[in-house]
């Protein structure tokens, strides 16, 4: 692989998945609410973590040259991390919600407030 492509594609890759840890990361400072900083967080780990891993891929195929080994390394840290991201958001999305966590006034529309349309609350007609 040519240096000049290599090291063009490591910086890339690098800078945007950083620049996009950091802007989430700041962002993170001006939501209200915890449904909102779970939001906010998705873009960093389901794109920036694996552009970084991108990365140090396209830097060790450079440096040390083409293995089924690191290319399978990459492959499942990209996956691992899809998987774990979308799982962790979930998790903690729901636990804020069950906890009662307040939703801040403006995030709208606030759907997980109110059942499903067609769908009876039971524990609502109980009260």
């Amino acid at each position: 692989m040519n240096e000049t492509l290599a090291t063009s594609l490591v910086g890339i890759f690098g800078i945007t998945g950083s620049l996009l840890l950091l802007g989430s990361a700041l962002a993170m400072f001006r939501v209200r609410d915890a449904l909102s900083r779970i939001n906010v967080f998705s873009p960093a780990t389901g794109l920036g973590m694996p552009l970084i891993v991108a990365a140090a891929y396209v830097f060790d195929l450079h440096s040390a040259g083409f293995s089924w080994s690191s290319l399978l390394m990459a492959v499942v840290a990209v996956l691992c991390l899809i998987i774990v991201s979308s799982v962790a958001s979930n998790t903690l999305a729901r636990s804020t919600v069950l906890s009662g966590q307040p939703v801040f006034r403006k995030t709208s529309p606030n759907r997980l407030a109110f059942p499903p349309e067609g769908v009876i609350d039971v524990e609502s007609e109980e009260a």
